[in-house]
Parts: structure tokens; C-alpha cells; sequence
């Protein structure tokens, strides 16, 4: 007979390191302490990864700093293509936090619910244009073998519509997801539960 798995308490730590909770963010700097309360009222709940970054308050900022720059500038990029490079690099990288975390905010930027499993798993399987598989296989390349990068590959992504400062988009968003991985790993950041049902299931209309 099988037994029932027991929950894991509602206390369990977010990390390895103590950490603020969102209700003690006083004795951080106003600065931010302003950002996670701005995250908190957008997503209704605060992400582990910024409390976990706010015990070091100038990382905090830096890491954000550059987040921003990348994720939100305009590029040849949409948002929901950005999220799948993190997706598919963080599951090579067996980063659960990422991989749950962006796996939602893809679900939600391409309102596909199946979508960051597929991408997680094997993205040559998953439900996406020629154009972004290239661009993911180009992703896991600079992800696992960054010393192999060489013209062929510029070319197969031009060939896709990809010109150079997408390219660098490409494979900056997987470097800064590098980091974020190893760290997300060696802290044993755990994600929010939150995050595994959004945007699972088709929101219901508005009345």
C-alpha cells in the first residue's frame, strides 16, 4: 500500500540563506523595498528570488539593472520568445526555480498552457515556429558549448530573420540565466506556489 505524501509546512525556508518576507521588508533600502512592493502588487504575490537578492542589496540592484535592459527593451524579440530561452536553457541547466517560475510567465505571455513543459523538456517537440526552434537550438549551444559558437551558426539565424542584436539578445538573456541558475541551485531556492498553476487553466470572462 502506498503511502501519502506529507506537505511540506507552510514555514519551510525559500532558501538555504535567511532571508526578508514580505512582511518585513522595513530594514531594507527604500529603493528596494519600493521594487518588491511594486512586484507584490502587479503579480498579487511576492517572487522568492527577489527576497532572496534583497539580503544583498547592491546585487539586488545590479542583477535587476540588467534583467531590466535585456527583458524589457525592444527587440526582435517578443517577451513570450524571451521567456522560452530561459525555459529551455534553465531545464538543460535542472533549475527548478527558473523553470517554474518563467515557465508561467511564458504560459501567460503566449497564453498556452502547455507550452514551458514542452520547451522545459525537449523543445524540438514543443509547439513553435522553425524560427524559434533556431533560436532555442542556438540558446542551448551558448548554454552548453559557448566555445563551438561560430559563423554557421550567425548564418542558420539569419537565414531565420534573427540579425545581430537579436543574436546578442539570444545569448545574453541565456548568460544572465546561467548565473541566475547556479545560484537559484546552490541556494536551493525554492519557487513560489503560486507560480505552478498560472496560467495553466483559461481565465474566466469578465462579468
Amino acid at each position: 500500500m502506498m503511502s501519502e505524501t506529507q506537505p511540506l509546512p507552510d514555514a519551510a525556508p525559500i532558501c538555504r540563506y535567511p532571508t526578508p518576507t514580505p512582511t518585513t521588508l522595513d530594514g531594507l533600502p527604500a529603493d528596494v523595498r519600493q521594487r518588491i512592493l511594486e512586484v507584490q502588487e502587479k503579480a498579487g504575490f511576492v517572487p522568492n528570488v527577489f527576497l532572496a537578492l534583497a539580503r544583498r542589496p547592491e546585487e539586488f540592484r545590479a542583477f535587476l539593472a540588467y534583467h531590466d535592459a535585456l527583458l524589457l527593451r525592444e527587440s526582435g524579440l517578443s517577451k513570450g520568445e524571451k521567456e522560452m530561452i530561459i525555459v529551455a536553457t534553465s531545464g538543460v541547466n535542472r533549475c527548478l526555480y527558473c523553470v517554474v517560475a518563467h515557465g508561467a510567465i511564458l504560459r501567460v505571455y503566449e497564453k498556452a498552457p502547455l507550452l514551458a513543459d514542452q520547451i522545459a523538456v525537449n523543445h524540438r517537440k514543443a509547439d513553435i515556429t522553425p524560427r524559434q526552434q533556431a533560436m532555442l537550438d542556438f540558446a542551448l549551444k551558448v548554454c552548453l558549448r559557448a566555445d563551438e559558437v561560430g559563423e554557421a551558426d550567425y548564418t542558420a539565424l539569419h537565414a531565420q530573420g534573427f540579425d545581430n542584436e537579436d543574436i546578442w539578445d539570444i545569448t545574453s538573456i541565456t548568460a544572465l540565466f546561467g548565473l541566475s541558475n547556479r545560484l537559484a541551485n546552490a541556494i536551493s531556492l525554492r519557487p513560489n506556489p503560486e507560480f505552478y498553476l498560472l496560467g495553466r487553466l483559461p481565465r474566466a470572462p469578465k462579468a
